[in-house]
């Protein structure tokens, strides 16, 4: 059998104390399998983002563990959780998150320049990648200048530039209108069987789940049948 990409084990976090403390994550667990889709579900305030935040590095649980691609994500220092996220851990987030003065091509090519790869591979990778979230006509373009449908798409080819086994979008549709949502949603589908990545998607619209091979659940910080 295959190994788990994602293993989340016993994960509780809590903010604050006493009386007030807030328990954003209660007892988590689940695996992922590699190379599928899994749409994490839940209303606001769930422990959606908390979760997602844990598994990728960005916070660190009171209590378990999470592996990802058979690194122990809970057991690294900083150091070790920016190569996590360098080289295994890949985010999209709903507000796109890109550098304003940067073109398109510019701003998928960071992931590549920080890798320190060489400009020839790193030109044909984020032309590569352009392509493949139809927007090879769009490389020079700055993100102003580009549609919020089209600034996801380079999100989400930046995202990919260093080839991460784990995609992490936390409600990458959530400032797009459905149409739009939807093919982005596509998008991220289509990616999963072309490159073989796996995705960590959160999302609050039924519509978006019909898309995922599984879908997990989470309310008040907990799963849920």
């Amino acid at each position: 059998m295959t190994a788990p990409i994602l293993t989340v084990q016993g994960v509780h976090r809590t903010f604050g104390s006493g009386p007030a403390a807030v328990h954003a994550l209660r007892d988590i667990s689940f695996e992922v399998e590699p190379g599928t889709m899994v749409a994490l579900v839940g209303r606001s305030g769930s422990g959606k983002t908390t979760l997602l935040n844990v598994i990728g590095g960005l916070d660190r649980p009171d209590e378990g563990a999470v592996t990802v691609d058979g690194v122990d994500v809970t057991a690294l220092d900083e150091d070790g959780l920016s190569q996590l996220r360098r080289e295994r851990v890949s985010y999209v987030f709903q507000t796109f998150g890109l550098i304003p003065v940067l073109s398109a091509a510019e701003n998928v090519g960071v992931p590549l320049r920080l890798a320190r790869a060489e400009p020839k591979e790193r030109e044909r990778r984020v032309e590569l990648l352009l392509d493949l979230v139809g927007l090879s006509g769009h490389a020079a373009q700055r993100p102003g200048e580009l549609s919020g449908g089209q600034q996801q798409r380079v999100a989400i080819a930046r995202a990919l530039a260093a080839s991460p086994r784990l995609l992490i979008a936390d409600e990458p549709t959530g400032q797009l209108d459905a149409e739009t949502g939807l093919a982005v949603m596509a998008l991220i589908r289509g990616i999963v069987e072309s490159e073989g990545v796996t995705a960590l998607v959160s999302t609050h619209d039924p519509v978006m789940m019909a898309l995922a091979d599984r879908v997990v659940r989470i309310a008040d910080g907990q799963l849920v049948p």
